[in-house]
């Protein structure tokens, strides 16, 4: 069915059923949590104020550099180091999903990262698991379902990624999803890993990768025809590969074999990846056929929304209804999960929400 080519208002965008496929546990973390958590084990933040706090991430993480980006999440990953930690931030996670209109999310983290104060990494994913029952639960109640998978992600600077892998794999019957691997992209070739992603094919299990960010086309070329991912992390540099609309080998391999591309516009702007929402690759790569899916990366971190992200590419890209509808069913297309549950999630919860605005 056909939606029609209006321009929504922001009431509007805040109904719209939304999924979201790139988001980070570690930053996303609540401002005023982040203060009470850190006061609880003593860690000094840049200010103790929830408004003050969430404006300085936004701002040290708008430096352009990727490498500064990632060290604004010292403060959050201080506080996710206990069982308790993790709990009440994967439980807020959910919850701010669901006030966001989100009916379907993969969170991603890397419980390598959050094992200093003791936990042992099926401690650290067995604590999330619990933590994030707990939030859909409590969305249900409220009337506002959300169902969320998890993503393990491997450090693709350290050498746990085959690790996590076999994490993935021990819990894949207990919410978690699949696979990525993050970090500082750049110097730091996927290939390295494949021991992780032979393995993950060999037991079945979905993986994405974060490429063509800080570094450009041979990064998205190992990710897909040298360690086979599913979906790209980011993938805007993949224009690279594209001129005056041509597509490049490349280009054309990821695009007709609708390998999806999770993008983050404001985040891509914070790490100097793209110069701005109006001429952000999400738009053009959209209008070429790709598997252009919408998300916010970190929304502490980049002070977003699912709504946000929608209302910026509205506002300064000429974005209508019909194209948040192509992207939200392009994520549940390409969401972890089996056939069948994508189909239902479609037919049950997005369609219905895009046709209600009509």
């Amino acid at each position: 069915m056909t939606v029609p080519r209006i321009t929504p208002d922001t009431d509007t965008l805040r109904r719209l059923p939304k999924a979201v496929l790139h988001d980070h546990l570690d930053g996303g973390l609540r401002p005023a949590t982040l203060v009470e958590l850190a006061d609880t084990i003593g860690h000094t933040l840049p200010t103790t104020d929830p408004d003050e706090l969430a404006a300085w991430y936004v701002e040290a993480a708008g430096s352009g550099d990727l490498v500064r980006y990632i060290a604004t999440f010292e403060h959050t990953l201080a506080v996710m180091q206990t069982r308790e930690g993790l709990l009440r931030t994967a439980e807020e996670y959910v919850l701010d999903l669901a006030a966001d209109g989100v009916v379907y999310g993969e969170v991603r983290y890397a419980p390598e990262l959050m094992t200093k104060g003791g936990l042992t990494l099926s401690e650290v994913v067995e604590a999330v698991q619990e933590g994030l029952a707990a939030g859909m639960a409590g969305a249900a109640a409220a009337g506002t379902p959300v169902r969320v998978g998890t993503l393990l992600c491997g450090m693709r600077m350290f050498d746990r990624t085959r690790e996590v892998a076999d994490m993935v794999v021990a819990f894949r019957d207990a919410g978690v999803v699949g696979f990525d691997i993050a970090g500082a992209e750049d110097g730091f070739p996927a290939a390295d890993h494949l021991d992780a992603f032979e393995h993950l094919r060999r037991e079945s299990v979905p993986f994405t990768i974060h490429a063509g960010e800080a570094h450009g086309l041979p990064s998205i070329h190992q990710a897909v025809q040298l360690c086979g991912a599913q979906r790209i992390g980011h993938g805007v540099r993949i224009t690279e590969d594209i001129v005056d609309g041509e597509l490049g080998r490349l280009a054309g391999w990821v695009r007709d074999r609708r390998i999806a591309l999770e993008m983050c516009p404001t985040s891509n702007l914070q790490t100097g990846a793209a110069g701005s929402i109006a001429t952000h690759p999400v738009t053009a790569l959209k209008d070429l056929g790709f598997r252009v899916t919408l998300n916010t990366d970190n929304r502490l971190v980049s002070g977003t929304t699912m709504t946000r992200e929608m209302s910026l590419l509205v506002e300064q890209a000429g974005w209508t209804v019909e194209d948040l509808r192509a992207v939200t069913v392009n994520a549940v297309k390409s969401a972890f999960l089996p056939f069948d549950e994508r189909n239902a999630l479609l037919r049950d919860m997005v369609l219905p929400g895009y046709d209600s605005v009509r």
